[in-house]
């Protein structure tokens, strides 16, 4: 599914980074983000603009070499791992940040990833996600029509309790993101640190 949404010559969700990611990455320390299910590389490349030295690891190949497209394009080095979330393994202790901006993941995938992301983010590393809630279905702006691939503030609080959060909020926001997100969300958006 993903390598035929990615194969279309302009870019699925846009060129533009996300808008919480935009408005709160300053709180992740500069060093080695690690960018999941990133798609074709909006959000690893403007934080790769920013300084940072980014990884971006998504399941199509496809997305990824759009993804190095835009980082040439805009100037920028990305690292790109084509990998199913299913089975990569997260390095433990390596990461200064973590993202996860708009990743589908059913409840049982999200507990294990979340698990690793707590062992992967160093001291003081931070952990940035936006998801969307199980409201998100009736307006049907992106995100898919499964709840069970949906989150909750409940569920984050319950998978990240070894980090301290700094923001953790339900919401709804407008979204304009390409073509499949766009309108009004109903949004999960969390800051956490490793402490």
């Amino acid at each position: 599914m993903w390598d035929e949404r990615y194969a279309e010559e302009e870019y699925a969700y846009g060129k533009q980074p996300n808008d919480f990611l935009v408005e709160n990455f300053k709180v992740i320390p500069k060093g080695k983000v690690l960018s999941l299910a990133e798609g074709e590389g909006r959000n690893a490349v403007f934080l790769a603009q920013q300084g940072y030295d980014v990884t971006a690891v998504d399941g199509s190949s496809v997305g990824l070499e759009k993804a190095q497209k835009l980082a040439q394009e805009k100037g920028v080095k990305i690292t790109t791992i084509q990998a199913d979330l299913d089975s990569y393994e997260i390095e433990a202790n390596t990461w200064d940040g973590i993202i996860s901006i708009f990743c589908p993941l059913t409840e049982s995938q999200r507990q294990r990833i979340h698990q690793q992301v707590v062992a992967g983010l160093k001291e003081n590393g931070v952990y940035l996600i936006e998801a969307y809630t199980p409201e998100q279905v009736e307006l049907g702006t992106g995100g898919g029509k499964s709840i069970e691939t949906m989150t909750t503030k409940q569920s984050l609080e319950q998978d990240l309790s070894a980090l301290k959060f700094l923001k953790l909020h339900q919401t709804i926001r407008e979204i304009i993101e390409g073509k499949y997100h766009t309108g009004i969300g109903s949004v999960v958006q969390g800051i956490a640190v490793k402490i």
